[in-house]
């Protein structure tokens, strides 16, 4: 029983193939996941294939990338989306420090604007942070985040990193880095992570875990996932998947 927390089946790579992609993630195990939405053109789209398939719940939010497109009324629309039944958690929300497409400060202030809005509606919020995670925490903190949590979507920060996040009860996701070579830090995380505040995740279709680095990720993955914190972990594999499906179900709210 897997849960992949996020994954972009609205992405243009599974236009052609997405109800053969849902049914190799089914056979993998993979009974429940979480699409992301994150601009005009992704967001529609999650909540219409969350509509189409059962196990299909959506995320909604605005990413940093696309911060500079930002307008106010984006938020109000995002709060008019948050009443669909299938909408569980706002985001992907944060900071990319990578992308030099929207400026700093831009995409501070729409982070802050989400995270208010995730306030507002009681919300989980779900984290994009890359080569940013000084600045997402400081925000997190003064924008007292704790208040609603979330996820620290496919986490990138060191070993020190993970407890502010866990004080601000934030769960850590893991995905296809832990499996790389190099993945030194993402291993030392994912054996060190309490396991009641652990997650697992592809980001489908990027980051596929080893041995398919380079192709395009897809659910059915999250399995590999699972096997290489498992055995990280020296855990009974059925026991992992056991456990960061529950932990899934307890950060979306979602009911068995």
């Amino acid at each position: 029983m897997l849960f992949d927390t996020h994954m972009h089946l609205n992405a243009r790579q599974f236009f052609e193939d997405r109800d053969e992609v849902m049914q190799r993630a089914r056979e993998a195990g993979v009974t429940r996941m979480v699409i992301v939405g994150f601009d005009e053109d992704t967001i529609p789209l999650s909540i219409e294939i969350a509509e189409t398939y059962d196990e299909v719940y959506a995320a909604v939010g605005w990413h940093p990338v696309d911060a500079i497109h930002y307008e106010d009324h984006h938020l109000d629309w995002l709060e008019s989306l948050t009443e669909h039944p299938k909408v569980v958690a706002l985001g992907e929300m944060g900071l990319d420090y990578h992308w030099d497409t929207s400026p700093k400060q831009v995409q501070e202030e729409v982070f802050r604007k989400q995270i208010r809005l995730a306030k507002k509606l009681s919300m989980p919020i779900i984290i994009h942070n890359r080569e940013a995670t000084a600045d997402i925490i400081r925000i997190l903190q003064e924008e007292k985040a704790e208040e609603v949590g979330g996820i620290m979507h496919c986490f990138s920060g060191t070993v020190e990193d993970v407890q502010p996040c866990l004080d601000m009860n934030f769960y850590i996701s893991m995905g296809g880095p832990v499996t790389f070579k190099n993945g030194h830090e993402a291993k030392r995380v994912a054996k060190m992570v309490p396991l009641d505040r652990l997650l697992i995740e592809t980001d489908a279709p990027y980051l596929a875990p080893h041995p398919n680095r380079g192709k395009r990720n897809e659910p059915a993955y999250v399995r590999l996932v699972a096997e290489e914190i498992a055995q990280l972990r020296d855990l009974d594999y059925e026991k992992l998947c056991n456990i960061t499906t529950e932990n899934a179900l307890k950060v979306f709210r979602i009911k068995k």
